[in-house]
């Protein structure tokens, strides 16, 4: 069974840093895109950050970029999202994700394009 754990969310004011894990177990994501998403209450989950598998290259919303930290441990099939400076706009449950599909790179910010999603782990940023 695959799954996807998130891990590292909390509470910190703004202007502050957090640092969120998803550590995938069933199958390896090695060769997989793998993202983050976000979900504010009474929004649409949005896309925030999106790796490929080489580390080479990188997605970011407009909204978080310059600010935000997207980076992967292929041998601990796991990535991470570097949260700094954070807004009180940042508040939201953020879930990882990652596409079955192999060396598959195209609508990377598309929720429809992952097939395996965490259960999410909530953001709070205070003003």
């Amino acid at each position: 069974q695959v799954q996807l754990v998130e891990s590292g969310g909390g509470l910190v004011q703004a202007g502050g840093s957090l640092r969120l894990s998803c550590a995938a177990s069933g199958r390896t994501f090695s060769r997989n895109l793998m993202g983050w998403f976000r979900q504010a209450p009474g929004k649409e989950r949005e896309f925030v950050a999106a790796m490929d598998w080489s580390r080479t290259i990188t997605y970011y919303a407009d909204s978080v970029k310059g600010r935000f930290t997207i980076s992967r441990d292929n041998a601990k099939n796991t990535v991470y999202l570097q949260m700094d400076s954070l807004k009180p706009e940042d508040t939201a449950v953020y879930y990882c994700a990652a596409d079955s599909r192999l060396h598959y790179l195209n609508i990377y910010y598309r929720q429809s394009e992952y097939d395996y999603w965490g259960q999410g782990t909530q953001v709070t940023v205070s003003s």
